[in-house]
């Protein structure tokens, strides 16, 4: 089974409330280079379906976090299976569209600038990461606040938000903080810059 599929499979089993259709419909439309997209410019996910594979990554880390017997009992985080399918797969869809393949010059092993594939980052829609997520994800299918949450800070403190929103944020909401470990857990460690 291939990333798309793989993705189609838990989006349609696993994701059920009112307007998920249209959100699917949405992703795999022309409007729409979410299967193709790179999940970075240069770093993490950086290549042709790079942003389909990221959002699995994320849903597998974060299915594993919250399975955690600490997570269940101490930071009681009980979440349903479409909630933690949600927030997983959909977090980066403030990315679609934004990058488009370019070239960049480097030198190679001898010294020598050759021209290298890359992708450039172009934003027609620059309302922000997270939040912009939310917002289309909005547009499709309504977000209960703990998963609105979730999506707008996965970035974490690696983010350009101001740290006590951040940490307000985590303490009001235990997804927000499990996305935040899911993203960083796979971007720096399962995919890591390639």
């Amino acid at each position: 089974m291939d990333n798309r599929e793989r993705f189609e499979d838990i989006f349609k089993n696993t994701i059920k409330r009112a307007g998920a259709d249209k959100m699917w419909e949405y992703l795999t439309s022309p409007a729409s280079d979410f299967f193709v997209a790179p999940a970075s410019a240069r770093f993490h996910g950086a290549y042709e379906g790079g942003l389909a594979e990221h959002s699995l990554n994320v849903y597998d880390c974060l299915c594993d976090y919250v399975e955690r017997e600490r997570a269940k009992s101490l930071y009681n985080m009980n979440f349903s299976e479409e909630t933690l399918a949600i927030v997983s797969l959909l977090h980066d869809v403030c990315k679609i569209n934004c990058y488009k393949p370019g070239f960049r010059n480097v030198k190679d092993e001898t010294g020598t600038w050759i021209k290298v594939p890359t992708y450039e980052f172009n934003d027609e829609m620059p309302y922000g990461h997270g939040e912009k997520s939310v917002y289309i994800i909005n547009g499709y299918m309504r977000l209960s606040r703990e998963e609105a949450f979730a999506i707008r800070y996965h970035m974490g403190f690696s983010g350009v938000e101001d740290a006590r929103s951040v940490g307000q944020a985590f303490e009001m909401y235990p997804l927000a903080f499990a996305l935040s470990v899911a993203d960083m857990e796979a971007t720096y460690y399962i995919e890591g810059k390639k």
